[in-house]
This record gives structure tokens, sequence and C-alpha cells, in this order.
């Protein structure tokens, strides 16, 4: 697989932490940022495939949405397995989680992928914890996918999924306009870092109230295709409000500098794992009073930015 690696030198997890303190202590009426040793996060109500978030902690970019827009390229397909070898991950042990979009070719339809998976004594012994959210029959459909595959676009954290100290975040009852608790995290690390890439990967659950997401619904016919403009993909989405509990992976970063990697700067999916249809691309809470996030999150050493599409200029989605 076409991989570019580049090392990171992160702060400290309790300067990140300072850094995102204020910025979420203003958006909600109740908000904290510590770092603590990680729970397991295989018991409820997250249900990783993986104990914790430590361990060669890295980040995966693959793919992007050129490979969506303006035309599917059906051709982008690549197996999860895959890309932890080219993340270099130890195949004695580790996980990946994170957002992407679904394995198509295996699903049968165009679908939403929020990959939860690990592995002990080699690839071949895994762990899958995977979701796909998929529009069926004309509804929200969400279920578990024995899979191994994504397509067009993921961003993944991969770690030995160890125990170790992480970021705790809880808030409830937002009060400024800010929807979006990983975009506003972004944003805070942006703001603090400017330039310098800081990437966090890491696991939220929405407790309590109500949130927005999106789901792909199936390929458009060929003579619909190509897109011209951003707008006729929104269009294209489906759009949903869910009650929680739901389960989201999340990736961010706090940089692209100069936008030579293409990256995604936050992606988030998400599902419920309870058996109800919940689930798909998080955009941000509804129920500004009712909302209560609880999340753990890591920074990565590592990047890795693979299969990187051609991008033309001014094609790009931007939602």
């Amino acid at each position: 697989m076409q991989t570019v690696k580049i090392p990171l030198s992160p702060p400290t997890l309790k300067e990140i932490a300072a850094a995102l303190q204020f910025p979420l202590a203003a958006n909600y009426k109740h908000a904290t940022v510590d770092v603590v040793l990680c729970p397991d996060l295989r018991e409820a109500p997250f249900h990783l495939a993986t104990e914790g978030l430590s361990g060669a902690e890295k980040i995966s970019d693959v793919g992007g949405q050129p490979n969506l827009f303006p035309q599917p390229r059906l051709d982008c397909k690549w197996s999860l397995l895959d890309i932890a070898r080219a993340m270099e991950m130890d195949p004695r042990g580790g996980g990946l989680l994170g957002a992407g979009a679904g394995p198509f070719h295996v699903v049968g339809r165009n679908c939403e992928l929020v990959p939860n998976l690990s592995w002990s004594d080699g690839f071949d012994n895994v762990t899958n914890g995977t979701y796909v959210a998929q529009i069926k029959d004309g509804n929200p459909s969400v279920e578990r996918c024995s899979s191994l595959d994504c397509a067009l676009m993921v961003n993944l954290y991969g770690s030995l999924g160890g125990p170790g100290q992480v970021i705790k975040i809880t808030a409830r009852g937002r009060v400024e306009k800010e929807k979006s608790i990983t975009e506003l995290m972004q944003k805070a690390l942006a703001d603090a870092y400017s330039d310098r890439m800081v990437s966090l990967g890491g696991i939220f659950v929405v407790k309590r109230g109500k949130s927005y997401y999106h789901i792909m619904p199936d390929f458009p016919p060929e003579e619909e295709l190509p897109w011209d403009n951003p707008k006729q993909v929104n269009d294209w989405l489906t759009y949903h409000e869910f009650e929680a509990p739901v389960v989201c992976l999340s990736v961010l970063h706090s940089a692209d500098p100069g936008s030579k990697l293409g990256l995604r700067m936050e992606h988030t999916h998400c599902a419920s794992v309870d058996g109800r249809d919940v689930g798909g691309h998080y955009h941000g809470d509804i129920d500004g009073d009712e909302i209560e996030y609880e999340g753990y999150f890591n920074v990565a050493k590592t990047l890795y930015r693979i299969e990187k599409p051609e991008v033309t200029l001014g094609r790009e989605l931007h939602d």
C-alpha cells in the first residue's frame, strides 16, 4: 500500500488536557478533562475490542473524500488488516478503532463503517466488534459486520490496546453553539497548537440526549453521476436524529500543515450496541440541555498517510 510515515512529537497528555479544558468548560454547564488510568473499555457501556488505548499509539488516514466525489471510485477497497500491516502494527497484539466507509462489495450496498477490532497471536486471530450503518429498504439499519474490509476512506487509531494513562472527558448540558464535541476538541487543539500536529483517537459514549447523524445511502445509478458540486453529495446523504445511548469512535487532528497530506481533520462514527438501528456519522447533539458525554482519548506518536488520492483543486468535500 502506498504509505507515507510521519513521526510525531506530541505534547504530554497533561498539556493536551489543559488545552481542552477551557473550550469544553465554556461550551457545557458541567465539563471535566483529566488524565486518568484508562478503565477496561471492553466493559459496558463502551464494548471496545481492546482493554485500553495505550502502547505504540498510531493514527492512519487512508484514502479520502476525493474517492467519493465527484464520482465513487469503486476500486478503492482495502483490508483493515492490510492497513494494520502498513501501519507497522504488532501482529502479536493490538487493535484499531475509527470511522470510514463500509465494504459495499461485501454488504451489498454502500454503508458507514464503525471499525472496532483487535487481534492476538497473529492477524489471523481477530476479535471483531465492527458495526455498519446502512439504509436498507428505506430505513436505517445498524448491525454487526463480520467483514474486515473497508472502502473509499477510513480514519483509524491503533495501539497495542493496553491499559495506561489517557485523557478522560465528561460533558453535559450544552450552553454554547458548538454542537459537536469532537469538532470542539479539534478546534481547541488547532487554536492551541497551530501547525504543530497533534492527533488524537478514542471512544466516547453519548449517555443521554438526542444527536444528529448521517448515513450514506447506496450509490446513485451511473446516469446520475458524476456529481457537479458538494451540495449534491450532501443532499444525497440521509440525516437522522437518534436517542442515546450511542458508542462513538473518533479520530481528529490539530493541523494538516500546508494541507500537504490531505487529512480529514475530524471523523467520528457511532453505533448502538443494544440492538437498536441507531448510528452513522456523528454531527453533534440536538438536546443541549439533556446531552451528556463520557470519553477516553490518547495521542498518537506516529501518523501514516496511506493510499492518498489525487485531489483536484477545489473539488474536495467540506462537510
